[in-house]
């Protein structure tokens, strides 16, 4: 069976740092592309960042360009959001999950959540002011 599953969430101050992490089982991530996704209550579900296990460029939200960065470790088939400069506008569910298998043309689907096929359960991020 693939899962997923997130770790890293928490409570934060405005202006801080989380490290959210997605262990992946089942599937090899370099196969595929991972995504995280967010949901804030009474918003609907949104993509964050991917990235594509073929390499090449990973993709961003633009509201977090700059500020989240999504890596992958390949041997530990997890990946990674680093998150800085936390607003109160980034709380939300965060999710992690996984489409493919894919070798290319992740750039034109990564935000659209009716492509991934397996999710994670999510984690919770709280920024306070």
């Amino acid at each position: 069976d693939v899962q997923l599953v997130e770790s890293g969430g928490g409570l934060v101050q405005a202006g801080g740092s989380l490290r959210l992490s997605c262990a992946v089982s089942g599937l090899k991530i370099a196969d595929y592309a991972i995504g995280w996704f967010r949901q804030a209550p009474g918003k609907e579900r949104e993509g964050v960042a991917c990235i594509p296990g073929y390499g090449g460029s990973t993709y961003y939200l633009d509201s977090v360009r700059g500020r989240f960065t999504i890596s992958s470790d390949n041997a530990r088939n997890t990946v990674y959001l680093q998150m800085n400069s936390l607003n109160l506008e980034d709380t939300a569910v965060y999710v992690c999950a996984a489409v493919g298998p894919v070798a290319s043309g992740v750039g034109l689907i990564w935000n659209i959540d009716q492509y991934y096929d397996h999710w994670g359960q999510g984690t919770q991020v709280t920024v306070s002011s």
